[in-house]
């Protein structure tokens, strides 16, 4: 540790050099989710769902980003610290965004089925995370 440091900016600079693409995508989420509104001249194509999905996509790529991350940094899986940071903070900033939307925005909405899409999102994550997991050992 460097000497003028203090221990929290040891861990942050420590947290950011390790999990720079898994801090930059929460970022865009956070941007995206509260402050993005796109042209109203824009048109969207008619896709069902095309919100769910865009949520399902967002935490599911947040969240394989997060695995991969982990994993080319450590040798051996700590289940509980994947459960925390992999899976449950981005579900729970899932849910504080679709807050945050409801209570403190005008253009936006929250609502408890893109909440829904976020935690579906997250949990698919696993399955990537496992699956790179075992590629990499074969590898």
């Amino acid at each position: 540790m460097h000497p003028t440091y203090t221990l929290f900016q040891f861990i942050m600079l420590s947290i950011i050099k390790r999990y720079p693409l898994s801090i930059l995508c929460i970022a865009l989420v956070w941007y995206l989710s509260i402050w993005f509104m796109p042209p109203e001249e824009l048109e969207l194509p008619s896709i069902n769902f095309l919100d769910k999905w865009t949520h399902f996509v967002m935490y599911g790529g947040t969240c394989s980003v997060i695995w991969l991350e982990y994993l080319r940094h450590h040798a051996t899986i700590d289940k509980k610290k994947l459960f925390w940071w992999a899976w449950l903070a981005p579900v729970v900033m899932g849910g504080i965004i679709e807050i945050v939307q409801g209570t403190c925005t005008e253009t936006r909405s929250g609502e408890f089925m893109d909440f829904i899409a976020d935690a579906v999102g997250c949990t698919l994550a696993i399955g990537v995370g496992l699956g790179a997991k075992k590629m990499w050992k074969r590898g």
